[in-house]
């Protein structure tokens, strides 16, 4: 049993390093959480940015375009974070936004239909504006590593075992589908919350209702319903629930609104 000891309380000491995380926001100091990107992770965001403008059609939507432009120039007064924004907003039917080191967002045509105004898009921008801000790609890359760390200890035990390649190979994969469902995507709908989180201060601090948040996030679960006629089970999902997700930013409500009534 000691040869799967030891390297088993590395990795776990090594996972929970990796997932250690502070509040976004402190109410008494109104400092907000926040983490630079590195040059090299900005680099491969504004390459897959460029890649991504060069393979879909680009809005030439006036009324989009400006009302993005509008709330981005409001909300980038009161996000501090090195450099300027990039968002396109991109012809896509699907509602969808997103985010990628070095300040780029893309928004897609489709995500109008259930924003409807500008605090609608404030509350979508502002969340991959927190994305940006807070991060989450490198911590993507952290949990990345820790799985595929996961998986070279294991097989590193088996293989002092005397374990055949097969078994090896059957329980990597066996490991790999545990380390998606049991670690990847926990954290994932973990920065999805911190995202909601302090996008809702993004969002008071740059003079909106943060109880308009909610509203587009009923819309939202409203559209979901409707188009999937049903979700699947939250363990499998990168994304929290739509009623977990509002019951989350609902609770959180007290503390944007001091920040919004300052």
């Amino acid at each position: 049993m000691r040869s799967i000891t030891r390297p088993t309380l590395v990795l776990a000491a090594f996972l929970a390093a990796s997932c250690a995380t502070s509040p976004v926001y402190d109410p008494g100091t109104g400092q907000v959480r926040s983490s630079q990107a590195s040059s090299q992770l900005k680099a491969q965001g504004a390459r897959e940015f460029a890649n991504y403008k060069s393979n879909k059609q680009i809005s030439t939507n006036s009324a989009y375009r400006n009302q993005v432009n509008r709330v981005v120039n409001r909300l980038a007064r009161v996000v501090e974070t090195d450099g300027t924004w990039e968002v396109v907003v991109f012809e896509d039917e699907s509602p969808n936004a997103f985010a990628l080191p070095g300040n780029k967002i893309g928004v897609h045509t489709g995500i109008f239909q259930v924003t409807r105004n500008d605090t609608g898009m404030a509350t979508v921008i502002s969340h991959e504006m927190a994305h940006v801000t807070l991060n989450h790609a490198q911590s993507k890359v952290n949990r990345a590593t820790g799985a595929v760390l996961g998986g070279v200890v294991l097989d590193a035990v088996l293989a002092s075992q005397g374990q055949s390649g097969g078994s090896r190979a059957a329980a990597a994969a066996g490991y790999g589908a545990l380390a998606t469902t049991g670690f990847l995507l926990p954290n994932s709908r973990s920065a999805e919350t911190e995202a909601d989180k302090l996008g809702l201060i993004y969002m008071a601090r740059a003079g909106y209702d943060p109880r308009d948040a909610v509203d587009f996030w009923k819309r939202f679960a409203a559209y979901n319903q409707k188009s999937s006629g049903g979700q699947m089970p939250e363990f499998l999902r990168t994304h929290p629930l739509d009623t977990t997700r509002i019951r989350s930013l609902e609770s959180y409500l007290p503390v944007a609104l001091k920040e919004y009534q300052r």
